[in-house]
């Protein structure tokens, strides 16, 4: 996701779209545990990475987490 996009949400988008990519790299994260190879390594990367600026999103505008 593009930090332009990421400014256009609103905070309450933000906090599901947190929400939303932690469950998703959970899951990602258990299918990389039980068979032992990672299906696809930029998948979680960017997951992590989208998490981050959605963060730092919040905090710039200081809203509460």
């Amino acid at each position: 996701m593009k930090m332009n996009d990421v400014r256009k949400m609103s905070d309450d988008e933000l906090r599901a779209r947190i929400n939303e990519l932690k469950l998703d790299l959970g899951i990602e994260k258990r299918k990389q545990v039980s068979s032992g190879v990672a299906s696809k390594k930029n998948k979680s990367k960017e997951m992590r990475r989208s998490v981050a600026q959605a963060f730092t999103e919040l905090r710039q505008r200081g809203a509460e987490l």
